[in-house]
């Protein structure tokens, strides 16, 4: 790989990156305690990442339970999580907060599998947004100093990294899809 190719790979590898974390957002029927990855928790004023504030387990295929570390934080991370786009409502015990996933009706696995398409054209987009930004600096190289043949070269890897991200983020949608489409 050209050195001067490297900046390109590393903004489509955090193009797909950043796709594969907000897959991760999406439930697909189980348990993911990564729906929560977004959610911030006043802390004593201080808006912290729900990870930081107790310990998030799956103890059922359909249930997250949080346990905070200080029960005075119950009510915080309810409010947190009600104030979410999660879409469930918490229920506690005075000791953890359980979050119980209904089952997905057909319906809204097709608007997930729709969402998760969007997401992967959106990635796509960026990848080629990198392609031609990399193409456009490879001509303003080619005015002087490399020669033509070199900017063909590097024209045709810069290509093929834009194929190989955006087969990656092909089979990334299709494996999510499959996920929430599977009953």
């Amino acid at each position: 790989m050209d050195a001067r190719l490297q900046q390109y790979e590393d903004r489509m590898k955090k193009a797909y990156e950043f796709l594969e974390s907000d897959y991760n957002t999406i439930r697909a029927g189980r348990a993911n305690p990564h729906v929560l990855d977004k959610l911030r928790v006043d802390y004593y004023g201080t808006p912290t990442p729900i990870q930081q504030v107790g310990n998030i387990s799956v103890p059922e295929a359909r249930i997250i339970q949080i346990a905070p570390w200080e029960k005075s934080l119950i009510k915080a991370i309810e409010k947190a999580i009600m104030a979410s786009d999660v879409g469930i409502t918490p229920s506690n015990d005075g000791n953890v907060i359980r979050l119980v996933f209904p089952e997905l009706t057909e319906e809204r696995r097709k608007d997930l599998a729709k969402e998760v398409k969007k997401k992967a054209e959106d990635g796509k987009v960026a990848v080629r947004n990198i392609r031609r930004d990399g193409n456009d600096a490879l001509k303003k190289l080619g005015k002087g100093e490399i020669s033509e043949d070199e900017v063909k070269q590097l024209e045709e890897q810069l290509q093929k990294l834009t194929d190989k991200y955006i087969k990656d983020m092909d089979a990334l949608m299709e494996k999510k899809s499959k996920e929430i489409m599977t009953v």
